[in-house]
């Protein structure tokens, strides 16, 4: 039996390249230049010396990644008291992320990712139902821009709940 999930662990691997390697915690976050739905260019690097919450999503204006984008909206105050940014990622291009954003009141940059270097080099880009997409994933940043988290099992319901816990937990042994 163990055989057989290595085997379909690396065939996995073998199938989709993309999902082989992922930064570690610990690691250096890869730095990305990407423009958000207002066509501002943003890198890791204008984040420096903050928390960020780099969150990979399938799709603008899907259940899922609503629920998901939503929930880090309404947490907001309590992300910015934390000094933490909030960073979306998908592979939408600007406009389907400015009528994402603007239908939603997403108080935070939605990032166009549109030929997804930045989920190649997170490990995230994906095949689903024969389109290529980011995988619902998040990384917690620290300010020092190392990976201090990765939620690879993401539920949209809870999961900025989860990563406020944690950033508090984190901050706490600073």
């Amino acid at each position: 039996m163990r055989r057989i999930a290595l085997f379909a662990a690396v065939m996995l691997c073998i199938a989709n390249p993309a999902m082989a390697e992922q930064p570690r915690v610990g690691e250096a976050a890869p730095d990305f230049e990407l423009t958000d739905q207002d066509g501002q260019l943003r890198s890791l690097e204008d984040y420096r010396n903050q928390w960020v919450a780099l969150y990979f999503y399938p799709k603008d204006d899907t259940p899922g990644c609503t629920t998901e984008a939503c929930a880090f909206r309404d947490d907001i105050f309590k992300y910015r008291d934390l000094n933490c940014q909030i960073l979306g990622v998908s592979l939408d291009d600007e406009l389907s992320h400015k009528e994402f954003a603007e239908k939603y009141s997403l108080p935070f940059p939605l990032l166009a990712d549109t030929e997804g270097a930045a989920a190649t080099s997170y490990g995230v880009k994906s095949k689903m139902f024969g389109m290529t997409m980011a995988k619902r994933q998040t990384f917690l940043i620290d300010p020092g821009g190392k990976i201090a988290m990765h939620y690879e099992d993401v539920d949209p319901d809870d999961h900025s709940a989860e990563v406020l816990k944690d950033l508090k937990q984190l901050q706490s042994t600073e």
